[in-house]
């Protein structure tokens, strides 16, 4: 099990500004050739524009990335943007799946556009792929390919009571192909009483020897809301995964404690690189890595 330890991260990309609200996270990465690339979101303050652009970006030595390319959320007809999916196909193109709010709502659907290559993706080409519906928002896919299927799991928000919108769900789901999705049900759901009680949401997963491990976000209320911290659940199922532990197994030492956005890239030399999403001292979030 690999877990953060902040104090050995380095700051891989900084926030956009200073303060609450300005963040530089939810990263999604892939080893290849050689390289790491990563998809990220940058976000403001709700009142300076949200989630603004998802950039795409790759680095020789996993620490210092060159932007490859910017996609904005005026190029898809967004409120916001979350966290984006990077995925290498078995065919050898690449997949990107951007999380986007639809104006005016609550609601979250999830797009796709495809690539030869992580620096050629194109906004204007790109399709629906998980839309939700007028009860379910979603978003923040978790994306492998194995065996010759594709699993997914979704952060799933419920739409009905305005007030309740915050809590989520991880909801699992199998395709042939990457695009059409069967949904098996929840895979993960907050306990009652405990650190998680309000939402949970997955956002790495290890197929191991007869099971699987996941890394997730939690939140005990909706106070807590963008603060979440890093938890870890396991199962012999993908679809039925059970949190370990009675707290968080990762936190920020600072401010609000989050520690979000854990994603985990196995290197050909049998290490492993960490990136995750952290605040910091004045209340901002930066994309921080480490090498394990």
């Amino acid at each position: 099990m690999l877990l953060p330890w902040p104090e050995r991260g380095a700051v891989a990309i900084q926030p956009p500004g200073t303060g609450p609200g300005y963040w530089a996270g939810a990263p999604c990465a892939v080893a290849d050739d050689g390289e790491i690339f990563v998809a990220y979101r940058l976000r403001r303050p709700t009142d300076r524009g949200r989630g603004y652009a998802v950039v795409v970006a790759r680095s020789g030595d996993g620490e210092r990335f060159e932007t490859l390319l910017s996609i904005g959320k005026k190029d898809l007809a967004t409120e916001s943007l979350e966290r984006a999916a990077l995925v290498r196909t078995p065919e050898g193109r690449w997949r990107l799946y951007l999380s986007c709010a639809t104006f005016g709502t609550k609601h979250w659907r999830v797009e796709m556009t495809e690539a030869a290559h992580p620096g050629e993706f194109d906004a204007g080409r790109r399709e629906v792929i998980l839309p939700g519906d007028a009860k379910t928002g979603v978003k923040d896919p978790v994306i492998r390919y194995r065996d010759g299927q594709w699993h997914l799991w979704a952060s799933c928000h419920p739409l009905a009571d305005p007030d309740q919108t915050d809590q989520m769900t991880t909801e699992y789901a199998t395709s042939p192909e990457g695009l059409t999705w069967t949904w098996h049900g929840t895979a993960l759901s907050g306990t009652p009483g405990q650190w998680d009680a309000r939402g949970t949401r997955v956002t790495a997963v290890d197929f191991g020897e007869g099971g699987v491990t996941a890394y997730y976000d939690g939140r005990a209320s909706a106070a807590e809301n963008w603060e979440e911290r890093t938890g870890v659940a396991v199962g012999t199922d993908p679809a039925a995964l059970t949190p370990q532990g009675d707290g968080p197994a990762a936190v920020s030492p600072f401010h609000g404690g989050g520690l979000r956005y854990l994603d985990i890239v196995p290197l050909p030399d049998g290490r492993h690189r960490l990136y995750y999403e952290m605040t910091r001292p004045d209340g901002s979030h930066a994309l921080i890595t480490e090498l394990r």
